[in-house]
């Protein structure tokens, strides 16, 4: 089998992070390079927005994708300074920040109105039912409400109502979301997961650092649990990321770097990729652990 030639359909599978999502850039950027494109795209959290992206009709999605980021800022994302956040919280009794600025970024990017069956890719954003603990995959309808509670970290942003059901992050249950990819019919797994490359960051310094490095625990068991039950029914491409780095993810003034980091380190993991059939290539894991 050539090294590039994976069985199709093959799925990117698009992790959460935070602002650590930037990685995604740099890894998208390599994979175009080598000829690896997606049949079908399946995102969490910030990967459920990255995803959402690289399926919208008309080309240039890396490149608008890259521009998305590089002008991304935490006032945008998390708007408020701690006092709005105390307010916040004293009101909602539930988070810190509200998920307006998201929905700003989500409106001029994607278009209020967006649906899924728009897109030139299928799209699955996953997200976590409140009521019953367990991931749920949205495929069909407005984008809107289901990408708002892909992003829906408990304590950091409010729950989405959409459909009768109250929805939060995906992160809590499927950060990296293989299984929905087989779901969706995937034979190949190709994954890009931006909680595991570099280092955790340094101890919480506010509350909402904090919620975030709570999430992030969560995230990396579950990754390290799921990859190998996914790796006996289809080839899992677990991309890897740049030198160990520390960055808060809600810390967007590194986008740049770290999507050239990811890029880079891509780039030489292709070079010698070879897949002989189903099997974990790469695995989620700290770098040099």
């Amino acid at each position: 089998m050539d090294p590039l030639d994976l069985p199709r359909p093959v799925a990117f599978v698009l992790g959460g992070g935070g602002s650590l999502g930037a990685l995604q850039v740099g890894m998208l950027r390599a994979l175009d390079e080598a000829g690896i494109a997606p049949d079908l795209v399946v995102g969490t959290s910030v990967g459920s927005l990255n995803a959402a992206v690289l399926a919208v009709p008309g080309g240039r999605n890396l490149e608008r994708l890259q521009d998305i980021w590089s002008h991304m800022t935490k006032h945008e994302a998390f708007p408020g300074g701690v006092l709005s956040q105390v307010r916040t919280l004293r009101h909602s009794k539930t988070h810190l920040f509200p998920n307006t600025g998201l929905a700003k970024i989500l409106d001029e990017h994607l278009g209020p109105a967006r649906r899924f069956e728009d897109l030139a890719l299928p799209l699955g954003v996953v997200t976590t039912d409140v009521e019953t603990a367990e991931p749920m995959l949205i495929r069909s309808g407005q984008l809107h409400a289901p990408l708002l509670a892909s992003c829906a970290i408990p304590g950091i942003f409010p729950p989405v109502q959409h459909d009768g059901r109250l929805l939060y992050d995906g992160g809590l249950v499927a950060n990296v979301p293989m299984r929905q990819a087989l779901r969706m019919g995937a034979k190949s797994l190709v994954v890009l997961d931006c909680a595991f490359p570099g280092k955790m960051p340094g101890a919480p310094r506010t509350f909402a650092e904090v919620m975030m490095f709570t999430a992030m625990i969560s995230m990396r068991n579950q990754a390290v649990l799921e990859a190998p039950l996914a790796a006996r029914e289809a080839p899992v491409v677990y991309l890897p990321g740049p030198a160990p780095v520390r960055v808060s993810p809600l810390d967007f003034t590194h986008t740049d770097d770290l999507a050239r980091q990811a890029r880079d380190a891509v780039r030489g993991y292709l070079k010698e990729l070879v897949v002989e059939g189903p099997g974990l290539y790469g695995a989620p894991g700290l770098v040099g652990s």
